[in-house]
């Protein structure tokens, strides 16, 4: 039928969809493989031969995975060219310049992380960036933390998990005597090491604390609480590690070395874990409740 004279036509709605710019994706990813390469070789050994490091195999897929959930988001946005994010990349650059004058890893680590996210900015803009801005973060924890401050944080947790070790051993009637982060037992000597401090279990709480309260929890007051909350978890994981592996070695002296001591470390992981969640639970239980007062006063 023929539209009436007089009257407009009205042209049917049209939908356009944005396609990113994968070819130009592709380059500039290349571009900054081969830029970082020997630092990427290098950080890929450390996260296969440190067992603190052990969770950065998972940082850049998780990460990536992401990124494929938000893609919906980005198609819906044009992405605009801005040239700030060169400014960035060009920042990573002169940062991984120096650290391989100096000799300092985590400088150069880190600049690759920098110029991933100057790279998100030039090709996409600020829009680009804020929405994946949580990925983009979780990219650090694949960088191992620098080894002054390492050492800063190790010993110190040593020592809290020999104390606690030391007062759940005698608590459970078994002889034990302390010297720093030694303890000495009837029959046999246990050292509290650097692998048993609790930064490995730390480190790898604090990153799933985050892909946790992401997937399954949508308040930003939980999701802070649970990633505070992986520090006294991993300390007190730890102390439960150390005091397990005295009990066992009063047993049986094998026990408490080798395959059967690593894996009292992933079960006392897994425990750690459970609470985790068993918190998650506890938190979202009182958000109902503080949603329900408020919903009620008003």
């Amino acid at each position: 039928m023929s539209p009436e004279a007089g009257q407009p036509s009205v042209a049917a709605p049209t939908t356009e969809r944005v396609s990113l710019p994968w070819v130009l994706i592709a380059w500039v990813s290349a571009l900054l493989v081969f830029s970082y390469y020997p630092v990427l070789v290098r950080l890929v050994a450390q996260w296969n031969d440190d067992g603190d490091m052990g969770h950065g195999f998972f940082v850049p897929v998780i990460a990536g995975y992401i990124v494929w959930q938000r893609r919906s988001e980005l198609l819906a946005v044009d992405a605009k060219t801005n040239w700030w994010g060169l400014a960035v990349v060009i920042w990573g650059g002169l940062q991984l310049y120096i650290a391989t004058v100096g000799s300092e890893l985590f400088l150069a680590r880190t600049a690759f992380v920098f110029s991933v996210i100057g790279a998100v900015m030039l090709l996409g803009g600020t829009k680009y960036l804020k929405i994946c801005a949580f990925p983009l973060f979780l990219l650090f924890f694949m960088v191992p933390i620098p080894a002054v401050l390492y050492n800063q944080i190790t010993f110190p947790l040593q020592l809290l998990a020999s104390n606690v070790a030391e007062h759940a051993i005698l608590w459970l009637q078994i002889p034990v005597i302390r010297r720093g982060n030694i303890l000495e037992l009837p029959d046999q000597t246990l050292n509290v090491v650097e692998a048993c401090s609790g930064i490995r279990s730390l480190l790898t709480l604090t990153f799933i604390s985050l892909v946790y309260g992401y997937f399954f929890e949508r308040k930003t007051w939980i999701r802070v609480a649970l990633f505070f909350s992986t520090i006294p978890i991993a300390i007190a994981a730890n102390a439960g590690r150390v005091t397990l592996t005295g009990v066992v070695s009063t047993v049986n002296k094998e026990l408490s070395e080798g395959f059967a001591h690593e894996a009292q470390g992933w079960v006392i992981f897994i425990i750690a874990f459970m609470i985790l969640i068993g918190l998650h639970q506890v938190f979202a239980r009182l958000g109902k409740v503080f949603d329900h007062g408020s919903t009620a006063a008003n």
